[in-house]
């Protein structure tokens, strides 16, 4: 069987003599291809594509001509295609596994197939690249030392609600994925869920001739967004601070902290560990949480 990882590509051991390789494509900018993909596609058994027909355009742009089988592989059949991809794996055969844009398996099929291939001790390897999260994090200007990554948020206004309503208080820089024609509802969804001076960006085209960042509080984008934006979309959100996450938490003032110790050695927490969490909560100096303590309910015993 072919060997498209390359020879300085070093891939786990498995059991079976194929492999599984997750491979990223370019944003939009073809020039972003690394000669390490071109190769994996030239050489694989197996190209499983979340849509054949982008992937025999971008094959046409980059000049490769793939020598193996290419096959289908979105969401309605991810988990029947899987097993098959699995198998023929099992069977010695190289897949490289693509999805229209970007990394595999992040908010696009992927995951059933690596899942069943570990079970199965099928090796899978990754051949890194673009990556429409981590470049929209990059050029957002907010936070990047903690991050987390949301996908798109659900269609349905209750339970989208739901899921920003949990996020409120999330301290790290959020991303998400959304669809051009839903990015106005999405951006006033946050605004009122976060509040609308919350700082955010709004990643348009990312790498492509028309790539447009625009940064500002939600309630602004909400403004810009109302004549409408084409093209590919990822959102990246402030999270929330040190003030809010107080708030949020009742952790505001003495009482609330003494309280929050309370509960937590009700629970079956030392009160030194209780006094500890509360402190990094509130961002405050333990000795004003243990004073606090002491004030309401005197030393321990």
């Amino acid at each position: 069987m072919s060997g498209a990882d390359g020879a300085d590509g070093a891939v786990e051991a498995g059991v079976a003599g194929g492999r599984i390789l997750l491979a990223a494509t370019p944003l939009g900018n073809r020039g972003d291809a690394s000669a390490r993909l071109l190769a994996a596609l030239a050489t694989a058994d197996v190209i499983a594509a979340e849509d054949t027909r982008r992937l025999r355009r971008l094959l046409s742009d980059l000049g490769v001509s793939a020598s193996g089988r290419i096959t289908s592989f979105y969401d309605a059949i991810e988990r029947e295609r899987s097993e098959e991809l699995v198998q023929s794996a099992v069977d010695g055969a190289v897949i490289v596994v693509v999805s229209d844009a970007g990394m595999p398996t992040v908010s696009d099929p992927g995951f059933r197939l690596v899942a069943l291939a570990v079970e199965r001790g099928v090796a899978v390897s990754v051949l890194p690249g673009p990556s429409a999260v981590l470049a929209a994090l990059a050029v957002s200007g907010l936070p990047v030392d903690r991050f987390c990554f949301e996908g798109f948020l659900p269609r349905k206004s209750g339970e989208r609600a739901t899921r920003l309503a949990e996020l409120a208080v999330e301290p790290r820089t959020m991303v998400f994925f959304e669809a051009p024609h839903r990015l106005t509802a999405m951006l006033a969804a946050l605004a009122e869920a976060f509040g609308g001076a919350r700082r955010a960006a709004v990643c348009r085209e990312l790498t492509k001739t028309y790539e447009e960042v625009r940064r500002g509080p939600l309630d602004e984008l909400v403004e810009w967004a109302a004549d409408g934006v084409r093209g590919e979309i990822t959102v990246v959100v402030a999270g929330a601070d040190a003030a809010a996450l107080r708030a949020s938490s009742g952790l505001t003032d003495a009482q609330g902290w003494s309280s929050a110790v309370a509960g937590l050695e009700e629970a079956g927490w030392d009160r030194k560990a209780a006094i500890a969490d509360v402190a990094k909560r509130a961002g405050i100096a333990r000795r004003d949480v243990y004073d606090a303590v002491v004030r309401a309910r005197g030393p321990r015993p």
